[in-house]
């Protein structure tokens, strides 16, 4: 399956329509139906605003799979949107000094102990 084509898929799982799909990504609805004409492919600066509005990672789209399993290693990017809840947090961390890093890293790590503990 080409990317297009897992495109077209996603959106239809998604009952996203093309000119949504257009409006939320910025790509041109001319673009977009080209794909499905000419069976083209996007270009490589739109992949990462495409696997956001589908809420897939770049591996999902690029390979067709999500990365688990014994024949491919498992991705190692996350995708956060900078103005959500997790991407606020994250920003806030990233500016903290390495002390307070680590204290933070070691809290995590204790909440997760005392988590799997209650389990």
């Amino acid at each position: 399956m080409t990317i297009s084509e897992r495109i077209f898929d996603l959106l239809k799982k998604r009952g996203m329509s093309q000119k949504e799909f257009s409006e939320r990504t910025g790509i041109a609805q001319s673009s977009i139906s080209d794909w499905k004409r000419k069976r083209t492919n996007p270009v490589s600066e739109k992949i990462l605003i495409i696997c956001e509005v589908l809420e897939v990672t770049p591996y999902e789209l690029l390979a067709g799979t999500d990365g688990v399993g014994g024949r491919s290693n498992p991705s190692d990017v996350l995708l956060i949107d900078k103005n959500s809840e997790f991407g606020t947090a994250l920003m806030e961390f990233l500016a903290l000094d390495a002390g307070l890093k680590g204290r933070i890293l070691g809290y995590l790590k204790a909440l997760s102990d005392l988590q799997r503990k209650d389990a």
